[in-house]
């Protein structure tokens, strides 16, 4: 049996997002067309809504509707600390652990050369000038434990090298392999406590 046209539409828009296959498109579509439709309506105007509103802030590339977030627009927060992060997600998390009170620079990924993911792609030249102009006196490196984390940690590091920034590296309390975006804050709150200094090489 074929769906009609609008119908295979509204499933095949749903299997774009992560984890969601065909028949888990297909619960999600018949369940607001039978039983929900002004939720549908209202999922439609969000999304629009979103996709047309919602930028990146020019300073950390965090989600914003302004040219800057509100967390680099705050001026109570140390603007010359700034902890590097992956994903919008891993702001969260840590804002959510009430430790963190200066600035964040967000990835949106990490180095991945076999997935042609370069440096630029994911904003290290912005880094890289933000460093160079002096704003930057301190980077907390929190990108997952990963192979691709610890990579893009490592790059970020290489890049401060000759610079009077001071480096110190998440660890404390997030396990091997894990994403951040899924540690407590509590835990989140004693890995930033307990950062360690990443010596230079001589």
């Amino acid at each position: 049996m074929k769906h009609a046209p609008l119908v295979q539409e509204l499933i095949d828009a749903f299997t774009c997002l992560p984890g969601v296959g065909p028949r888990s498109a297909q619960r999600m579509a018949y369940w607001l067309l039978e039983r929900n439709r002004e939720g549908g309506n209202r999922l439609s105007e969000a999304l629009s809504a979103a996709m047309e509103g919602v930028k990146h802030c020019e300073q950390c590339r965090n989600f914003a509707e302004e040219t800057l977030c509100p967390v680099c627009l705050d001026t109570r927060r140390d603007q010359a600390l700034v902890c590097i992060v992956e994903s919008p997600a891993d702001v969260l998390a840590i804002e959510m652990s009430g430790e963190f009170r200066g600035r964040y620079f967000v990835l949106m990924g990490h180095l991945s050369p076999i997935d042609g993911i370069g440096p630029r792609d994911i904003g290290l030249d912005a880094l890289e000038q933000q460093v160079k102009n002096g704003s930057v006196q301190e980077i907390i490196l929190a990108t997952s434990t990963t192979v691709e984390g610890e990579a893009t940690a490592h790059y970020i590091f290489d890049m401060t090298h000759g610079t009077s920034v001071s480096v110190s590296r998440i660890a404390q309390g997030v396990p091997m392999g894990g994403e951040l975006e899924f540690v407590d804050g509590v835990t989140l709150a004693h890995a930033l406590r307990g950062r360690q200094k990443v010596p230079h090489s001589s």
